[in-house]
């Protein structure tokens, strides 16, 4: 049995015409639409008054925030050590980041040990070390310096003050800070370094 065939549509075929809207049609649409009023021309528009400067809400509400916890927070007297302790923060950092850091919210990826050391061994050891940790994602270290006790210099901790100096120069170093008691005290650094 053979089908009819059934003519296509032309691919150029144009949309059929829509009529002409009559009398009825408007008086209806005019109806529904009710009452309208012609727009102001754009010389009558007025003009907005300027913005009020920008107010940093969030961060006041941030800065309340920490105040409030560290007033209200009760703390162990024992674990607060007072004295010597360095800190840094690379220019354009958020200050969050040292804040994170001194209460030791990053986790410690690896550890360099300085003690016996003479400083030209600690200088070359440091530099190392900090170039081996970012070869490896380690981006948060600690260095144990040393407190100076046995230090026959006037000039206090010597391996402590070349640690902080290199610090202060690398280019790669975010932020650093004095360990907390339990992780050396300022016997210790914890180092943030920036991904290359």
């Amino acid at each position: 049995m053979k089908l009819p065939r059934i003519p296509k549509p032309s691919r150029h075929a144009s949309a059929p015409a829509r009529p002409a809207p009559t009398d009825a049609d408007s008086a209806l649409f005019r109806e529904l639409i009710g009452p309208v009023r012609p727009l102001t021309h754009a010389s009558e528009v007025p003009v907005m008054a300027e913005r009020p400067p920008a107010e940093p809400r969030q961060f006041e509400r941030d800065e309340a925030a920490v105040r409030d916890e560290l007033l209200d927070h009760a703390f162990d007297p024992a674990t607060i050590e007072v004295g010597e302790e360095i800190h840094h923060l690379k220019a354009g950092q958020p200050g969050r980041l040292l804040r994170q850091l001194r209460r030791g919210q990053f986790s410690v990826r690896a550890e360099l040990d300085l003690h016996q050391m003479t400083a030209e061994v600690a200088r070359e050891a440091i530099h190392a070390f900090l170039d081996e940790a970012i070869r490896h994602h380690e981006y948060c270290v600690r260095i144990v310096h040393g407190k100076g006790l046995r230090s026959a210099t006037a000039r206090g901790p010597v391996l402590k003050g070349l640690t902080e100096q290199i610090l202060r120069r690398r280019s790669d170093v975010v932020a650093f800070s004095s360990a907390l008691p339990a992780q050396g005290g300022t016997g210790a650094v914890l180092v943030l370094l920036g991904r290359p």
